[in-house]
């Protein structure tokens, strides 16, 4: 039973969960995301779950691009500095913004439905609406 309730999240939404978790951690205590994707990766236990490869990935195209990011994210966020917005939903809008603008292979509206999904269980109750506008407008002019 166990194994099938761990199959329920599909893997990329784990290796987003993933990267948010450390690019917060990241955020929160002014650190280098390489840095604390390194500790992060050291205590998962072996074997180490596919969908890692993917969440480092993640952090490091977000972390390579990040000047670009948030500055994307900064020219599309009406009324909101980055320092404003909700620390999870910035990472996830990093996140998402970098689905958009660098990994070919993911749809935008999967990028951005992922990033409201998760922001739905893990943020405010406005931070869906929140990053699905944001996101929307970004991938419709950004990404042309």
């Amino acid at each position: 039973m166990a194994e099938g309730a761990k199959q329920q999240m599909p893997a990329r939404r784990k290796a987003r969960k993933r990267a948010l978790d450390v690019l917060f951690e990241a955020d929160l205590r002014d650190r280098p995301p390489a840095e604390v994707l390194a500790g992060y990766v050291e205590r998962i236990e072996k074997p180490r779950p596919e969908h890692l490869d993917y969440a480092i990935g993640l952090v490091e195209g977000v972390a390579g691009h990040l000047d670009r990011i948030d500055e994307v994210i900064a020219s599309y966020a009406e009324g909101w500095t980055l320092d404003r917005m909700p620390a999870v939903d910035r990472n996830l809008a990093r996140i998402a913004v970098y689905e958009l603008l660098y990994v070919d292979e993911i749809d935008d509206a999967v990028a951005i439905s992922e990033a409201v999904e998760l922001a739905r269980q893990m943020s405010t109750d406005d931070s869906p609406r929140f990053l699905n506008g944001i996101l929307g407008r970004i991938a419709e002019y950004a990404t042309r």
